[in-house]
């Protein structure tokens, strides 16, 4: 049975949240203020919530007749009877609780006005599968991927450890492409979901646009993000370029593989999207490491 747990965690997705706390880290460093405390919390906190979310996912999608038994993706446990329905809507508010439970240890960190904001990152985890307007269901997962797995983890990691708003151009610039990489996760999923998602109603970009278009939006994706972290790279020793470059190889050659695959072909095609991108956020991190503080 806890096989079936980790499984409906999707581990092939949780490097997404690793990648933004990396990369608010990354920041941080930059701008002389890295603290060890804060970024495990917002590591944990982003764990936590994003867990929470694929859990909900699963009972939610269940529960509004969006998934079918022996589906292309991952398997869901709840729709092959792995897991019961009631155990799945527990375990997701239970990791509702615990996210909430490490959101207020930070507030020694940030103050009080990070309660709203935690509301608002745990509402919008159910909201990308439930509620009046299931994000997820009308093209707006997308785009919600961007704002909370690039802008909010980054901007809020690098606040929490230096207590300050510096350096925002490249903050903003690193937060909006580390949210475009992880978009790019999720455009991946919905490829390999589009048939399915057609027959259950679900408007994902990929059933709205075509395969043949968010192809491109995946490549433009990846190559979008690494120009608009040049306000970054330039603050960064020239020896910190090969980032950017191991990157956008890596990501041509995923790129490839996706537009010559279909079904269950996909599936690690998506766990090495997420890859790619802790991959880079790892090289981006090493490089503020070692080219010190600006």
């Amino acid at each position: 049975m806890m096989r079936k747990w980790i499984e409906a965690m999707r581990l092939r997705t949780l490097p997404v949240s690793i990648a933004g706390v990396l990369a608010g880290c990354g920041c941080a460093i930059v701008q002389g203020g890295f603290s060890a405390t804060p970024a495990a919390l917002c590591l944990l906190f982003a764990l936590s919530a994003q867990i929470a979310s694929n859990f909900g996912n699963e009972y939610y999608d269940f529960k509004n007749g969006m998934d079918r038994k022996g589906r292309e993706g991952f398997r869901r446990c709840v729709t092959e009877g792995d897991i019961t329905p009631q155990a799945m809507k527990r375990a997701t508010f239970a990791m509702l609780g615990i996210a909430a439970a490490i959101g207020c240890s930070m507030l020694f960190y940030g103050g009080w006005w990070l309660i709203p904001i935690g509301c608002i990152i745990l509402l919008f985890a159910l909201a990308y599968s439930t509620g009046p307007y299931p994000l997820s269901h009308h093209g707006l997962g997308d785009v919600t991927v961007v704002i909370f797995f690039g802008v909010v983890p980054v901007t809020l990691t690098c606040h929490l450890q230096t207590g300050a708003w510096n350096g925002m151009p490249e903050l903003l610039a690193t937060s909006v492409s580390t949210g475009l990489l992880a978009a790019n996760v999720l455009i991946v999923n919905n490829y390999r979901d589009m048939e399915d998602d057609v027959v259950a109603g679900k408007h994902t970009t990929v059933v709205l646009f075509g395969r043949t278009v968010m192809e491109w939006v995946y490549l433009l994706s990846g190559i979008t993000a690494m120009v608009l972290m040049t306000p970054m790279w330039a603050v960064l020793p020239l020896w910190a370029l090969p980032a950017p470059v191991i990157y956008l190889a890596l990501h041509i050659i995923t790129w490839r593989k996706i537009k010559e695959s279909r079904g269950s072909a996909l599936n690690p095609l998506l766990g090495r999207t997420a890859v790619n991108l802790l991959i880079f956020t790892l090289l981006f991190l090493i490089a503020c490491i070692l080219g010190g503080t600006v």
